[in-house]
């Protein structure tokens, strides 16, 4: 039996200013008014009729702006979902994500288990069900990272095939190195990342996604049909499962006409051959693991070096061969030192307020998926610790509005590029400077001084700007009107 899945991932960081909750102006988005504009017009909109025929996964923050802005592919991403559940024996072709984008292995454990509970929580309120499978963004694991997953009830994530150790059959067996890629991406394997948690693991197809992704494959009906198949081989006498898995963006927008090129290499592919286009909860219930396997802790699909690409200056770039990253460890650096401020401060001020601050942060969500009366009662009555005069009930909205910017300042988008005062690493300073200016309206003052004095040590590669507290000076105190 041969099956294959594409997997799309289709995410945009989140744009808003976090004072008005807009999505200004973005020049090099022209001539739209913005990315998530262009890209709406070049990928997620065109792609919406493949959906029923591929998995994916939409970033939560995405599918709120495209709720908003772009109802009708809005629309006909939650309609492909139930038709592919009323297809495929109830096995939607949606997955969910962890909510904000952050690299979970950099992530303390408390954040981890909000991400993951978050972006459950979006998933159920948008598509009607709960998830089977979830998205790692940048694929970036641990074990840690795993077992939040299996305890939140997620049955499989995927991940790139160099992210695998070791595997061995289930039960017994000696151990084969897998290490560097060598991993047949054809099966299912069973993690094991905690005793008493597992779940299951894809890798995806490395070579035909790297064809998909950077050389060109989607820009041609015939090229990709046949790069989807050559994953398939007739020295197997088992069921297989080819999978691929790449941004979204990849159909349309990094390469114009994937999108079409997907639909029509697809449609083919059914018309032609005999390999079954299905999803991964479709295949793991027919087959379920025979093997396990053990990852190789703290990688990604997109940093040669693990997850250093978003810590440090590790050699990884999008453009701009000749300029350092040396601004990421610092960046990062001055985004925990604030965490490690913040955090004390809302349990010491919250738990005055809240049965239990940090069951009420991740509830929080419910109110940022539905804001009306109603929710707000109902998350009173399941957090709040008594029913405090209304200064204090305030005092409870700004510390929860201040750990959720706290959460959004680690999107990772703000470490992937190449410069402090890029558009992505201006937006999580931010989110900062939003969870700041939060806790000192409750007293928490001299945050911002010591925060802009790390950033100081931090160069800017543009001479205009100098150092990285140049740039929280010139391009994010404007956003918050100072």
């Amino acid at each position: 039996m041969r099956c294959l899945t594409v997997h799309g991932h289709f995410y945009q960081p989140p744009r808003e200013n976090p004072w008005t909750e807009k999505v200004e102006v973005e020049e090099g988005a022209a001539p739209y008014h913005d990315w998530n504009e262009r890209i709406t017009a070049e990928c997620y909109a065109p792609i919406v009729r493949s959906l029923r025929k591929i998995s994916f996964n939409f970033g939560p923050t995405l599918l709120g702006w495209l709720e908003e802005h772009h109802p009708e592919p809005y629309a006909g991403i939650l309609d492909a979902d139930r038709a592919s559940r009323a297809e495929r024996g109830g096995h939607g072709n949606a997955l969910a994500q962890a909510y904000n984008h952050v690299i979970m292995p950099l992530a303390i454990w408390r954040d981890k288990v909000t991400q993951v509970r978050w972006g459950i929580a979006d998933f159920r309120h948008r598509f009607g069900r709960e998830p089977e499978g979830m998205w790692l963004p940048e694929t970036a694991a641990d074990r840690e990272t795993l077992a939040v997953l299996a305890e939140a009830g997620i049955k499989f994530t995927i991940l790139a095939p160099w992210q695998a150790r070791r595997v061995r059959p289930l039960g017994n067996g000696d151990w084969d190195d897998v290490d560097g890629g060598r991993i047949d991406p054809t099966l299912a394997y069973r993690c094991t990342p905690a005793p008493g948690r597992s779940l299951a693991l894809f890798f995806y197809d490395a070579p035909i996604a790297r064809a998909i992704a950077f050389e060109g494959a989607a820009a041609d009906v015939e090229t990709l049909k046949e790069r989807l198949l050559s994953g398939f081989s007739v020295a197997r006498d088992r069921p297989q499962l080819v999978n691929i898995a790449t941004d979204g963006e990849s159909y349309g927008h990094h390469t114009r006409g994937g999108d079409r090129a997907l639909a029509e290499a697809l449609e083919a592919i059914e018309r032609e051959s005999e390999v079954t286009l299905t999803n991964y909860g479709v295949f793991l219930e027919a087959h379920l693991p025979t093997h396990e396997v053990e990852i190789v802790e703290r990688t990604s699909w997109s940093c040669a070096h693990g997850v250093e690409r978003w810590r440090a200056d590790c050699g990884c770039r999008v453009g701009h061969p000749d300029w350092h990253r040396r601004w990421r460890g610092p960046l990062r650096e001055a985004m925990d030192w604030l965490r490690d401020q913040l955090d004390p401060f809302y349990e010491l001020r919250a738990k005055k307020l809240l049965r239990d601050p940090w069951e009420a942060r991740d509830g929080y969500i419910h109110l940022l998926l539905d804001r009306s009366d109603e929710a707000r009662r109902a998350f009173l009555a399941r957090h709040q610790r008594d029913s405090p005069k209304a200064a204090r009930q305030r005092e409870m909205w700004r510390l929860l509005e201040m750990e959720r910017q706290r959460l959004l300042m680690y999107t990772s988008c703000g470490w992937f590029f190449d410069d402090i005062s890029g558009l992505e690493a201006v937006q999580v300073m931010k989110y900062a400077a939003r969870a700041m200016e939060l806790a000192k309206s409750l007293g928490f003052h001299g945050l911002e001084e010591e925060f802009v004095r790390r950033l100081a040590a931090v160069s800017s590669n543009l001479p205009e700007f100098g150092t990285g507290a140049e740039v929280y000076r010139r391009l994010v105190l404007p956003a918050a009107g100072r």
